[in-house]
């Protein structure tokens, strides 16, 4: 990923909260059949290696999982926030002209080589806290116990676990910091009005004050 000094996002605590926040990612591959990506929901263990590691699973009928067993580097992209920026934000607009359109977001590439398992207890142990992660916050939580056995038996059968060490990671906030303090003002401002509720979360994360 291209990343300008003025956007690069080194702080490890806070590529994890980005990754943690990001619901879906998208995993991607290269083997014997080209390029694979596929679009997953992730869990991060801080603690594990020196940058984390990703633990997810992939359908065994996908054929991606073999990529990782044969020692794929894998790229996890984690998209975050993301808003177009229209040049009639800048207050430079009308002082000179000279400005054009760009796009403005978050985002983390995390790079490593994955271990791969199909040990039905920890393959349980896996679809059990994703599960429960994003059932959190029902109000009637379901849980895997609340399928039959057997049933659940034969859906991790079905299945392929990874365990992916984050060896490199890449974070990149794109957020006007090459602007000036007043353009900046004027995308934030701008990204406020808008009716989209993702140019008003893009708009949040817009550095307040003088630009980096």
């Amino acid at each position: 990923m291209y990343t300008p000094r003025a956007f690069a996002l080194d702080d490890l605590p806070e590529l994890h909260q980005l990754i943690q926040h990001t619901r879906l990612a998208q995993l991607v591959t290269f083997g014997e059949q080209g390029l694979l990506a596929s679009h997953l929901p992730l869990l991060l263990h801080p603690s594990e290696g020196p940058n984390g590691t990703l633990h997810g699973h992939l359908a065994k009928a996908n054929p991606q999982w073999r990529d990782l067993q044969n020692g794929s580097e894998a790229l996890v992209i984690f998209a975050g926030a993301e808003a177009y920026i229209s040049p009639a934000f800048y207050p430079a607009k009308a002082e000179h002209g000279k400005v054009v359109p760009t796009w403005n977001y978050i985002a983390v590439h995390a790079y490593g080589t994955a271990e791969v398992f199909t040990d039905a207890e920890r393959l349980l142990a896996l679809v059990s806290a994703l599960t429960d992660r994003h059932e959190g916050n029902r109000a009637e939580p379901w849980k895997v116990s609340d399928a039959p056995a057997d049933y659940i038996d034969g859906m991790l059968k079905a299945i392929v676990g990874f365990a992916l060490p984050m060896e490199r990671l890449i974070g990149k906030r794109k957020l006007s910091q090459n602007r000036s303090p007043a353009d900046m003002a004027g995308v934030r401002d701008g990204l406020a009005a808008s009716v989209d509720v993702r140019d008003q979360t893009l708009g949040q994360f817009i550095p307040q004050g003088v630009a980096e």
